[in-house]
């Protein structure tokens, strides 16, 4: 049909601005966010920009569903306002009649938000944790930064470098302040550099000032030195890393049921299932009164959006906590949200009111008394 077509051409249209503004929108939060956690020694700084694309993609199955939520209801609303769905209801059609054109529209999205989430989303973050991991495996010199103070991997240490040249791997004014038990050591040298002889790696400091404190004794030992060396590990963790819930994939979140995987399931799953009643729930709410503002179906629309996003992350908590069993949890929320959008559609489509019901009865059986 032609409503159809046209319909979903102003869809698309909606759809493709609505989410290159949310787009935009969260690039700029998560880049902000990300240049905080890099200074503060999270990322590295060359990384951000890798960083904040995982980060949006992981966003992606949430934006989709959202932008899908709110180019429904300003079409719908649009028209509304416009007197198309007049003429949509005179020619005999109702509000359940929109479904087909607007589920033929979506299901492309639908898939794209079930790979994204069932299967993207947890590469994204397996990648951002190995991004964070092998940053934080670096050695304690090369977390060194010029002209900060920089602690090392386990919390030992503080170093210092006023600058220094990184092809030759060197710094002059060299600071660095130890605890180690009851001693504290503090080291400075007019310059240092790293050298890898056959014993290891050193840190070997020229023309420098060792001062070491015992705090049981309350001692204080002051020398001075032409040159000092001290081995340094370039790598502190060897430990096996450990994998994070949201990492996993599918497959193994179903070939381990935990309530911990069940409940990042949950979350998986509930982002297809939201997106599929937000359809439903933006037919039902997008009549426009002409009374009102015209973007208050918008912001009643990210209300509603908001709320039930934030039932999806009470609900994956719930389910980790052993709160809630996964299937009730299911049913309950999404199965709950769509009989009300179908209950709220079929009013909307019967004109169903409850004073036109009240009106109507004295009616009927007025006409019942009179009638021989």
């Amino acid at each position: 049909m032609l409503f159809h077509s046209s319909l979903r051409k102003e869809l698309s249209r909606s759809f493709g601005a609505t989410l290159v503004v949310l787009v935009t929108v969260v690039m700029t939060m998560t880049l902000i966010r990300t240049l905080g956690q890099a200074s503060r020694g999270s990322f590295d700084p060359s990384d951000v920009t890798l960083v904040m694309g995982y980060t949006v993609l992981a966003y992606t199955p949430t934006l989709l569903g959202m932008s899908l939520f709110i180019s429904i209801i300003s079409t719908l609303s649009r028209m509304y306002r416009d007197s198309e769905m007049v003429i949509w209801f005179s020619s005999g059609k109702g509000l359940s009649a929109l479904l087909p054109p607007l589920m033929r529209f979506s299901w492309p999205i639908f898939a794209a938000i079930a790979a994204l989430a069932l299967f993207v989303l947890p590469w994204t973050n397996q990648n951002i944790d190995d991004l964070r991991a092998q940053y934080n495996k670096r050695g304690d010199l090369e977390r060194v930064e010029p002209g900060q103070f920089q602690e090392s991997a386990d919390g030992s240490r503080v170093f210092f470098i006023e600058k220094d040249t990184r092809g030759q791997q060197s710094g002059t004014n060299v600071f660095i302040a130890t605890t180690e038990n009851a001693k504290q050591t503090v080291t400075s040298a007019r310059s240092g550099r790293i050298e890898t002889l056959p014993q290891g790696r050193f840190l070997l400091l020229d023309s420098g000032q060792r001062l070491e404190s015992f705090q049981d004794t309350n001692q204080l030992k002051v020398s001075e030195f032409e040159e000092y060396g001290a081995q340094i590990t370039s790598n502190p963790f060897t430990g096996p890393d450990i994998a994070h819930i949201n990492t996993l994939s599918t497959r193994s979140l179903l070939d381990a049921p935990t309530n911990a995987a069940m409940g990042e399931l949950s979350w998986r799953l509930g982002l297809v299932l939201a997106a599929f009643n937000l359809v439903i729930i933006g037919v039902a709410i997008s009549s426009v009164n002409p009374r009102v503002g015209k973007s208050i179906n918008v912001v009643f629309a990210l209300f509603a959006f908001i709320f039930y996003f934030n039932l999806l992350s009470l609900g994956q908590s719930w389910i980790t906590g052993g709160k809630i069993s996964f299937a009730t949890y299911l049913l309950g929320l999404h199965g709950g949200v769509l009989t009300l959008a179908v209950f709220w559609l079929a009013k909307g489509h019967n004109n169903w009111h409850w004073r036109n019901l009240a009106s109507r009865r004295p009616v009927h059986g007025l006409a019942k008394d009179i009638t021989p």
